[in-house]
């Protein structure tokens, strides 16, 4: 918009106020007499081709005098029975207007000389005449102000300054007032949306208003998920003809927001965003120039629509035909416009999740009844800071298994629609599904280490090795981590090369500083600092893990090494993890006979550190001892599974794998007997119909090969009876889907147990 729409007065009317203005114009011309030219589109519609697509308007009304020029234009919109109209006495837009009529009109018309006088822009001086004109304007207008349930005003502009401010408050407020009256009336989203769109673009007269709404997505991260923004969509639209491109369900990629720095960030803070010339702001962005011109963007005014804290969307209206420049008050008005949206959408987001969980009441009632039964089992069964763990378990093991599933199923989705996903996305999604799984398998082992040590079955495999290469791998280890969060690792080593050997177990060593670096990094900030210090006293080492992170409470210090446990909940939320790292590193600490200690202050940092004695030769001789036989107590342990279910078969297979367990798969039955024999197994695992389990059970006891073979059964359930009916037809075990990891291996090593037992016997 240029200067001259300062003066221009803009309005949806009722076909009854279009026509009074009409007359208006004609009482005009028959008060200046003669002299006075009035054109309208009946006059000259056999002089000039097509007036809506020449003109901007299908009807119109021109006075051109000495004391008053007016301008009015109308375009019929049948589905509401009203006028979009446009009254100017701006002598800027009235000389266009005229010079375009003028150029459509034929050589010999009678119109076309007596225009050429008003070509020029003039300001007639002040007379009676306009005084007149201004105050029967006002009359035909002003009443209109009452019927704000019918009537949507567009804005309003007169040819005096103050009867234009007075004007463009007075329809601004009414307009503001209706959308007020929508939303505390409806809790109906859409139709609140839709309304809001078509009579806000009618009121500012703008080619095109949209809404424009973030869609959001979960990341994972390794301990955590958070919600991201993650582009987004034209939802709602409203268009001031059929000719001009749709943007609906339109998606702009975020790559064309490059060049723009944070900018939703400002739009998050209330920010408002006008843009004159759309061409000459985003020249440096190829991609977004394009994206605009493709749509006919030439200015557009940009207001937030920012939802309980949350940048929830756009408000965006568009020049499509002549740029536009915007007004303070158009600004403010469309802000304000926004503001009243979000709280519309805050409570139909209120409205919907009560309607949702009123549809659903009575089944949550139950699911909650039984959720409340379960738990009062649970804690009866387990101590409180088990019962967190348990809790906390859910969340941590849900996250990456969210992670998995969502984005297999993705995959999945795209290969069943026969289209292309591209390659960089393919492998992205399979290094997330990756880097989860391993997450995963990381906890699940994590735990069975701690059950290990618990059940007091935990032998140390002691033996002489480098200091100086235990500390590079484990800091080798986390480095990844660490140049993620973007902190500093330092290793510094104060040993001779004389003292670098040293006796204990390195696999539980570095297991330990794992831990420790590991725990450093989680709480340290970015642009931090984690050291890990190695240094010899006497017959003992000396290991120091120092971070410049968030600091421990004094009076929390003594929880840290308990089990299950993470200082604050919100700790737990933010950080994740299993609450058992620092409780393992603790016991493996005691193994060697070793201490740890802590030393911390709150915003500066923490030191962990843990003093290990040398074990001694004969220990070191009995523990490799040990560690042979269980070598030879676990060689030729072949295990194998009949699972058709490739999920299940891999899930099975990782942990029989990372229990150090000859694993092997077979996908079907087929020929199941032939590849048995071959195979020598000591456990086979079915997940089979039970008349073929017992067939292939049968067929094992007829070969000496496989005869002591144990058989696991999988079954997705089973009762005390049915059990007791299979365990006599030779099924050695069973376990319930969905497999629970470390029942699967206490299952697997007794059936190993037993059946070594009895090849002893």
């Amino acid at each position: 918009m240029n200067p001259v729409s300062k003066s221009i007065l803009r309005r949806t009317l009722p076909i009854s106020i279009f026509e009074e203005l009409c007359s208006l114009w004609r009482e005009l011309v028959e008060i200046e007499g003669s002299e006075a030219i009035l054109l309208n589109d009946s006059i000259i519609s056999s002089e000039v081709g097509d007036i809506y697509e020449i003109l901007g308007a299908k009807t119109f009304h021109l006075l051109l005098s000495s004391q008053l020029c007016a301008l009015l234009q109308g375009t019929l919109n049948a589905s509401s029975l009203s006028y979009q109209v446009t009254i100017t006495c701006e002598p800027q837009a009235i000389a266009e207007f005229t010079y375009r009529l003028q150029q459509h009109l034929d050589n010999g018309s009678p119109w076309r000389d007596r225009l050429t006088a008003y070509i020029s822009p003039h300001i007639p001086p002040l007379n009676p005449l306009q005084s007149h004109f201004n105050g029967r304007l006002w009359n035909i207008l002003v009443p209109e102000f009452s019927e704000t349930s019918e009537v949507m005003y567009e804005g309003l502009r007169t040819c005096e300054p103050v009867e234009e401010a007075l004007r463009q408050q007075v329809a601004q407020e009414r307009l503001l007032n209706q959308v007020i009256g929508q939303i505390r009336q409806s809790l109906e989203l859409s139709v609140i949306l839709e309304t809001a769109v078509r009579e806000l673009r009618s009121f500012l007269q703008v080619d095109r208003l949209v809404i424009y709404e973030f869609k959001e997505k979960i990341i994972s991260h390794s301990h955590s998920e958070t919600l991201q923004q993650a582009g987004g969509l034209v939802t709602y639209e409203s268009r001031v003809s059929e000719g001009i491109p749709s943007l609906l369900n339109v998606v702009a990629e975020d790559i064309c927001f490059a060049n723009i720095p944070e900018y939703k960030h400002r739009y998050r803070q209330g920010q408002i965003v006008s843009i004159d010339d759309v061409e000459m702001r985003y020249a440096a962005s190829l991609c977004l120039s394009q994206f605009l011109e493709k749509y006919w963007v030439l200015s557009k005014l940009i207001a937030p629509i920012v939802v309980d804290g949350h940048l929830w969307g756009l408000l965006i209206a568009h020049q499509c035909f002549k740029k536009r420049q915007w007004l303070e008050t158009e600004k403010t008005f469309l802000g304000q416009i926004g503001e009243h949206l979000a709280v519309a959408i805050y409570q139909a987001q209120l409205y919907a999740q009560v309607q949702e969980q009123k549809n659903t009441f009575e089944q949550r009632v139950i699911e909650r009844t039984q959720e409340l039964r379960d738990t009062l089992v649970a804690s009866q069964a387990a101590n409180h800071s088990k019962s967190e763990f348990l809790g906390n378990m859910s969340h941590e093991l849900r996250t990456p298994l969210t992670c998995i599933i969502g984005l297999s199923g993705t995959l999945l989705h795209w290969s069943q629609e026969s289209a292309n996903l591209p390659i960089d996305k393919q492998q992205k999604y399979l290094q997330t599904i990756q880097n989860s799984g391993k997450h995963l398998l990381d906890m699940i082992n994590e735990i069975l280490e701690y059950s290990k040590l618990q059940s007091g079955k935990y032998v140390l495999a002691v033996r002489e090795f480098s200091l100086t290469k235990v500390a590079k791998n484990v800091i080798q280890r986390v480095s990844d981590e660490a140049e993620h969060r973007r902190i500093n690792l330092e290793l510094d080593l104060q040993i001779a090369p004389q003292q670098d050997g040293f006796c204990a177990d390195p696999e539980r060593v570095q297991q330990i500083l794992y831990h420790l670096l590991n725990n450093a990094l989680k709480f340290t900030s970015e642009n931090g600092t984690v050291t890990l210090r190695v240094w010899r006293e006497n017959n003992q080492v000396s290991l120091a893990v120092e971070d410049t992170g968030i600091g421990i409470k004094e009076e929390q210090i003594p929880l840290l090494f308990e089990s299950f446990q993470q200082l604050e909940t919100s700790r737990k939320r933010v950080y994740g993890g299993t609450g058992l790292g620092l409780a393992l590193t603790k016991q493996l600490v005691e193994l060697h006979g070793g201490t740890i200690e802590v030393e911390s202050i709150i915003n500066q940092g923490s030191t962990f550190t843990v003093r290990l004695p040398s074990q001694p030769q004969n220990e070191y001789k009995l523990s490799n001892n040990l560690e042979k036989n269980q070598a030879l107590f676990t060689k030729n342990k072949t295990i194998v599974l009949v699972e058709s279910n490739e999920e299940i078969a891999t899930l099975i297979g990782e942990l029989l794998t990372a229990a150090n367990h000859h694993f092997i798969w077979l996908m079907d039955s087929s020929k199941v007997i032939k590849k048995l024999e071959l195979l020598e197994p000591s456990v086979v695992i079915l997940d089979q119909e039970l008349s073929e389990v017992l067939k292939i059970n049968e067929s094992l006891k007829k070969f000496p090969e496989t005869q002591k073979a144990k058989v696991l059964l999988l079954k997705d359930e089973i009762t005390s009876k049915e059990w007791t009916e299979i365990s006599k037809m030779g099924i050695d075990d069973y376990i319930i889907k969905p497999i629970q990891p470390n029942l699967l291996l206490k299952r697997v090593n007794a059936l190993i147990l037993n059946n070594d037992k009895s090849e002893t016997q």
